[in-house]
């Protein structure tokens, strides 16, 4: 039998949900399908890397790792494909190359069979370890490159990006257009350009969200492209793929017959369709076709998050100013493609922009570190006085940035200690140091309690499923099922619970009192209840946007200078150093490392020395 000349990767397992839902698919909802999923004789199944790695460990409580092994074992047949950062992994910063290559001989070793490699700024000298690793694991490394346009990006340029790839000794070449922004006769002239020049397969990768992505499929098919990446039709669309039985149904019967069975494909989508439903809380209403991304060039995975983040900060309505400023930011830092982590970190620094009401009035620590280079070489050249405000005086990294980064396997290990079991656990730590030993104690002390899910609205849309979780107070682990609550806004809120199965009800009082401490000298703020103090005052360090405290590098007594790191937060994974207001003395620090913290609130107080 001929092999079928056109070959498909479903994305299913990774992408499609990555960009509909904020990556919120849990495992136990893979694997029932998967028996039909092996048979059906697929390339490959995308199933890992990107924000799934992240998804298990924050929302999840899934170790990643397990997953990973459990879809190999329900997949025998099958190529499992991962999309891997090059030198950032899974993460967002980089690593150290014997990071890099422990990652990628774990990952092989787990059952990984393909590494989808990529940089967000095209900058192959970020792809190198990655490939060389996969190599030496024998598994397949395909070079990637982000398709963006821009007055610096050209089909010569992604022509010459191929040859290097190709150099490097990748195994084939993917056309990652993840934010929709190919068309059709830009598709056949890259296409046509890169079979030219590279004797390499080459695979399509394109979201919907534009509504080009299946006539760029087509026209990509005809220039040579033999690979083609598809999402089962209940998870396409929008800023998902372009469905997979659509375009088995095209191509049938022609000389591009992928081979695979029209009927078996319907079931598996009836199954998703089914599956889609439990997870209607991360449904977003931005996630359609949106023709708008030939202009702000948003990713349809970073759309969905966006709009899940901006909707737990209660800014869902600013989605129009964050999506007019990205173009804008993206401009300042040298057109950067749109995908992981520059898109978050462009995205972010928008949504600053947007809710501070003034442009960089706030950078992030991302954004400082890409304008001293420490991500790589950027597409243009950034804007001058912003680079000036970020760096200063610093040098800029002009070297892979990697070079400038000794080994650190060993020393991570050593600072996890023995919550990690293995050198898996190691990475988890590695790649998300907070979340990752957030998990890893969890684990340890069996309180692994992944998000809660809402059924569906029934019962007139009354939600009706109790939330559950562990808590564990001096050493002893309880079970809480809440099952219901008085009213919000009542001076005294009744909650009505569970614990280990006893039926309790507790009042909770709502207090907004700060006491002082320490005597008449120096007395010393400190929070007992309720809400932290407004910020009022000059030296009251605030934050400009709803997220959590990561660190606090300032204790009470402490003398501050004016623009001085005192606190950093975190929001949509990005980090944000808040720096003191004016010289003077740390009069008190109201919060804790973890806390969530808002605008407007004081979380320290400086005083003027008299």
């Amino acid at each position: 039998m001929n092999m079928p000349k056109i070959k498909l990767t479903d994305v299913i397992l990774r992408d499609a949900h990555q960009s509909l839902i904020a990556t919120r698919m849990r495992t136990e909802d893979m694997l029932p399908v998967c028996p039909q999923l092996d048979a059906m004789g697929y390339w490959s199944l995308e199933c890992w890397g990107g924000a799934t790695y992240d998804a298990c460990l924050r929302f999840l409580k899934e170790d990643p790792w397990e997953r990973l092994r459990k879809l190999r074992e329900a997949l025998p047949n099958t190529r499992l494909q991962m999309l891997l950062r090059g030198q950032n992994l899974l993460g967002y910063r980089h690593y150290a190359d014997d990071v890099v290559r422990a990652f990628v001989d774990k990952s092989a070793q787990n059952g990984m069979d393909v590494f989808r490699i990529f940089d967000a700024l095209n900058d192959v000298r970020n792809l190198k370890t990655a490939i060389e690793a996969t190599n030496e694991s024998g598994k397949h490394a395909q070079g990637t490159l982000c398709y963006t346009v821009s007055p610096v990006h050209s089909v010569q340029g992604f022509v010459q990006m191929a040859k290097e790839l190709h150099a490097m000794n990748c195994d084939s070449i993917c056309i990652k257009d993840m934010a929709g922004l190919l068309t059709p006769y830009a598709t056949a002239e890259l296409v046509k350009a890169l079979k030219d020049a590279v004797d390499l397969p080459l695979h399509l990768h394109s979201h919907s969200t534009s509504g080009l992505a299946a006539m760029c499929h087509l026209k990509a098919i005809e220039s040579g492209c033999e690979h083609i990446d598809t999402a089962i039709s209940s998870w396409s669309g929008g800023t998902s793929h372009p469905p997979t039985e659509s375009l088995v149904a095209a191509l049938r019967n022609t000389e591009y017959d992928t081979g695979l069975d029209l009927e078996s494909l319907q079931e598996i989508g009836l199954y998703f369709y089914g599956i889609r439903k439990k997870y209607h809380q991360f449904e977003s209403d931005f996630t359609g076709v949106d023709t708008r991304v030939q202009v702000n060039q948003v990713p349809g995975g970073m759309i969905s998050n966006l709009a899940n983040q901006l909707k737990e900060q209660n800014a869902l309505d600013r989605m129009d100013e964050v999506m007019a400023e990205i173009p804008q930011v993206r401009k300042d830092l040298g057109y950067p493609p749109l995908v992981t982590p520059s898109s978050q970190i462009v995205g972010t620094q928008a949504v600053l922009n947007v809710i501070t009401g003034k442009r960089y009035e706030t950078i992030t620590k991302e954004v400082n570190n890409y304008l001293h280079g420490g991500y790589g070489k950027p597409p243009a050249m950034v804007d001058n006085a912003l680079q000036q405000k970020a760096v200063g005086k610093d040098e800029i990294i002009e070297c892979r940035p990697a070079d400038m980064i000794p080994d650190e396997l060993d020393h991570l290990r050593e600072e996890i200690g023995s919550l990690a079991l293995n050198d898996e656990d190691v990475l988890s730590f590695a790649m998300f140091p907070d979340v990752g030993r957030q998990f890893l104690e969890q684990r340890a002390n069996n309180e692994l309690v992944p998000e809660s899910l809402l059924p569906s609205p029934g019962n007139n849309g009354q939600q009706n499923t109790p939330t559950e979780f562990n808590i564990t107070l001096h050493g002893e682990s309880y079970h809480v099922k809440i099952t219901g609550s008085g009213h919000k806004g009542e001076a005294e809120r009744h909650f009505y619970l569970t614990v280990d199965g006893t039926p309790e009800e507790t009042i909770v009082e709502t207090l907004d009192e700060i006491v002082l401490t320490g005597g008449a000298e120096g007395a010393i703020k400190t929070k007992i209840a309720g809400k932290r103090p407004k910020a009022t005052k000059e030296g009251d360090v605030t934050t400009s946007m709803p997220g959590n405290v990561v660190d606090i590098m300032v204790a009470e007594g402490d003398i501050v200078k004016a623009g001085q790191p005192v606190l950093v937060t975190e929001a949509m994974k990005m980090e944000t150093e808040i720096q003191a207001p004016i010289d003077g003395r740390i009069n008190g620090v109201f919060v804790s490392k973890g806390d969530s913290v808002n605008p407007g609130e004081t979380l320290i107080e400086i005083d003027t020395e008299g």
